[in-house]
């Protein structure tokens, strides 16, 4: 698969309910890529000997990380849904986000963090996506 095209900036960081979160600035059709996660990239023995506790890790392999850290990588603002309306890919070593559902303006993009990261990060203090939220309310 190519690299995907990411065009012109369709969203902004702002608080949400898991803390600060990224928004659409407009509405976003099905299959728009959004944003690449991007950051330092860990590889080789370096992943196992990368020190845990950082819930910026994206591993693309079993040898190779990226670091998301850095507040200059936006993606990192994108919160985790049980009924996420984005996706990941890996492609080529490299994290695209796609939208997978018509995202209207001012709507936060979410994805599925996985069933590893949620048991680690999320599960100990409770999910907080809309999703869950609502279902406590009933």
């Amino acid at each position: 698969m190519p690299i995907p095209k990411i065009t012109d900036k369709k969203y902004k960081v702002k608080k949400s309910g898991a803390g600060l979160g990224l928004f659409a600035t407009e509405p976003i059709k099905r299959g728009t890529w959004i944003i690449e996660y991007v950051g330092t990239i860990i590889s080789g023995k370096d992943v196992a000997a990368h020190p845990g506790g950082n819930m910026y890790l994206f591993e693309t392999s079993k040898t190779r990380m990226i670091d998301g850290r850095a507040r200059s990588n936006t993606a990192r603002y994108i919160n985790h849904s049980c009924k996420p309306n984005c996706e990941v890919e890996i492609i080529g070593g490299r994290v695209f986000i796609k939208a997978i559902k018509r995202i209207e303006e001012g709507e936060e993009f979410t994805y599925d963090y996985g069933e590893e990261h949620f048991d680690e990060y999320i599960k100990p203090f409770g999910c907080r996506c809309e999703s869950c939220k609502s279902k406590e309310k009933k």
